[in-house]
């Protein structure tokens, strides 16, 4: 797969961490999270920011400039137009020149003041350096509930061990982060991908913090097509659950059949009627359609692979 970067953010310049952070409409929190990163790093660290701008309608590139102008620690990326989270993350992963990379939410939920701690695991060896995330005793029962589902149904699915509180909050050493951009398959799963290739690794707990500012991007529709887009994209164990559900019905059938021969054969009860063959007819239809559906959905993964384009297209930076 094709994948296009910037002429301007190819450079040798190097330094010890890169903090890459992907913003969409975030145009509230960049500035502070810009400030309390600036309090929790060491001044004696050489380091930049990487922010992506995934398609912002607001004024946060506006903002990412201005602080790029202010402060030569700081870049930006800017997409074209809105190309997802997940790819925000491999394009600031691509273009960042760290050492080390720490990839984190723009929103502060994620608390710049680990990142310490995150760095102290990291001289001591560990490759990757995982955060759990410990929500707050008012989130809702809904969340909790599709959350530790997800993780549940993945990690069952994929063969991968994902439990929940798993998050984008992590740091990642450059050996990492060069075996990541090896893969160039498309709907890229980040979260999944930096468990499946393995390497030493570590997990640090952490409290939720609240949004400070704006509204959540993930509304129950997007999380619902990003935990789809997971699972699809790490396992055809859906396909083998379709063979499945497809032998259990054919033996249904094949009992209905049966049982409708022996009666018309043996017994002098009437055949059962129309209600009987609709029913049958519909169940049969139901799982075909299903079946199909799943199918589709590699069949079109499999055509997107051959198509070859880019995952992201880049306007602009701030260099």
């Amino acid at each position: 797969m094709i994948i296009y970067r910037a002429r301007a953010m190819i450079n040798d310049k190097r330094v010890e961490i890169s903090i890459v952070i992907p913003a969409c409409n975030e145009e509230g929190n960049l500035e502070k999270i810009y400030s309390e990163i600036l309090k929790a790093m060491d001044k004696e660290q050489s380091f930049e920011i990487v922010f992506v701008d995934d398609g912002s309608s607001d004024k946060s590139w506006k903002t990412i400039k201005a602080l790029s102008r202010k402060d030569n620690k700081v870049r930006g990326i800017r997409f074209s137009r809105n190309f997802g989270h997940q790819y925000a993350l491999y394009a600031g992963l691509m273009n960042s020149r760290g050492d080390v990379m720490i990839t984190m939410d723009a929103d502060l939920q994620h608390p710049p003041s680990l990142i310490p701690q995150l760095l102290d695991e990291w001289h001591k060896g560990s490759k990757i350096v995982n955060t759990l995330r410990i929500d707050h005793k008012n989130i809702s029962a809904v969340k909790k509930v599709t959350s530790w589902l997800f993780y549940k149904i993945f990690s069952f699915l994929s063969g991968v061990e994902m439990g929940p509180g798993t998050s984008e909050f992590r740091l990642l050493d450059r050996q990492v982060v060069n075996e990541l951009l090896k893969f160039n398959e498309s709907g890229i799963f980040l979260r999944g991908l930096v468990h499946w290739i393995g390497f030493g690794n570590v997990r640090i707990p952490y409290q939720c913090q609240d949004r400070y500012s704006g509204q959540t991007k993930y509304s129950f529709f997007k999380m619902c097509k990003f935990a789809w887009r997971g699972i699809t994209s790490f396992s055809i164990v859906p396909l083998r659950v379709g063979i499945f559900i497809g032998i259990l019905t054919s033996l249904l059938s094949f009992y209905q059949l049966l049982d409708v021969l022996y009666t018309k054969l043996f017994t002098e009860r009437a055949v059962p009627g129309w209600a009987t063959t609709v029913g049958l007819i519909s169940l049969l239809f139901g799982v075909l359609f299903i079946l199909l559906g799943i199918l589709g959905e590699y069949i079109g993964r499999i055509l997107l692979e051959v198509r070859g384009r880019p995952r992201y297209v880049v306007s602009e930076t701030s260099e």
